[in-house]
């Protein structure tokens, strides 16, 4: 990497790849789970995360760029961890609290690669993929409000009475 730019291709690969990544391990997720509400947002999520790999390859076909080539280690290990979750044998609410948790996790590595991303974008005056990132971001920031809301709402409180 050499500027700004190459930064910035790497970041939006990056994201890539652990966008590609969750796709295999959000069905997973929504197996695990109990709360058939927590299974309709991850169900949700799923497609919203196909709707992002759509966006940036449309952002890498103007970029007239290639989107593999790197693989997203950091969400190499939240998948794993979320798939530790899964296998432990636990009480149905209890393990629905910690695939929030892990969602969450995910949540948060998404959100703060896309909002370093918006700022690459915004700095290399790349404003149509600014505006697509910053959809993608507050679609990520939904969702992760979604997670808290059934977390504090319905199941921290179930797995709270075990």
């Amino acid at each position: 990497m050499n500027n700004l730019r190459d930064l910035y291709v790497e970041q939006l690969r990056d994201i890539y790849d652990a966008e590609k990544q969750l796709v295999d391990a959000l069905p997973k997720m929504v197996e695990a789970a109990s709360s058939t509400r927590l299974q309709q947002t991850f169900n949700n999520h799923l497609d919203q995360t196909k709707q992002h790999i759509q966006r940036l390859e449309e952002v890498f076909t103007r970029m007239d760029l290639d989107p593999t080539g790197k693989t997203c280690e950091g969400m190499k290990g939240l998948i794993k961890e979320d798939e530790q979750i899964i296998k432990k044998r636990s009480d149905a609410d209890v393990k629905d609290a910690a695939l929030i948790s892990a969602a969450q996790h995910i949540e948060h590595y998404e959100i703060a690669s896309y909002g370093t991303i918006c700022t690459y974008a915004e700095q290399l005056n790349e404003t149509e993929t600014l505006n697509t990132l910053r959809k993608t971001l507050a679609e990520e920031k939904n969702t992760d409000r979604t997670l808290s809301e059934l977390a504090e709402e319905q199941i921290n409180l179930r797995a709270e009475s075990h």
